[in-house]
């Protein structure tokens, strides 16, 4: 379980396919620090470290992760959100995040507010996932806010700190990212699925 508060950014050394599979060498201050089984969030997609080597940690993808994240576009020296799985005696800064992503989503808007950015996201809503309004999304793996909630798509203010310190810098209007919606919101629509 993660909270959505990134730790450090790792980046793409190397992308190797294998069959339906890929593995991904990332290299981050904090693969040093890992062990293997363990389980870090890339992005918002829980992966489990299978080796580690100088600085860099390897992880492997397979289909169903590929199909359903925004793996597939990664390339060489691009930058990931990582963080390791909350400790029980640890703040919880962020929200429940389980590192499974739900779907992608299409950045659809980025305005400078001079102080901040605001990001507009839109996703397909026939998979019955559901924003509400100053609730919780997690967004390649950042802990967000939602603003403008929407039927098929929402906003988040972002602070300079978070822009530094996340790739969210290098999203621009096009670019997918992996959303995982609020986990108590996804049982409460299941729940009011099931009444109908």
């Amino acid at each position: 379980m993660f909270t959505g508060i990134i730790e450090t950014l790792g980046k793409v050394k190397n992308i190797v396919k294998e069959d339906t599979n890929i593995h991904l060498f990332i290299e981050s201050t904090l693969s040093n620090e890992l062990k293997i089984d363990q389980s870090v969030s890339h992005n918002g997609i829980c992966l489990t470290v299978v080796g580690i080597e100088n600085n860099i940690h390897q992880v492997t993808a397979i289909d169903e992760t590929l199909q359903k994240t925004n793996l597939n576009d990664l390339k060489i020296d691009d930058e990931m959100n990582i963080e390791r799985c909350t400790q029980a005696n640890g703040r919880f800064d962020g929200h429940i995040v389980q590192g499974h992503v739900d779907q992608v989503a299409t950045c659809i808007g980025k305005q400078d507010l001079d102080g901040s950015f605001l990001f507009t996201f839109q996703y397909d809503p026939s998979l019955q996932n559901i924003t509400v309004e100053k609730g919780s999304i997690t967004v390649n793996g950042i802990s967000l806010t939602v603003v403008n909630s929407k039927i098929d798509q929402f906003s988040v203010a972002i602070i300079p700190y978070t822009i530094e310190h996340t790739n969210l810098k290098h999203v621009e209007v096009g670019t997918e990212v992996n959303l995982e919606f609020d986990i108590i919101g996804k049982y409460v629509s299941k729940i009011m699925a099931l009444r109908d």
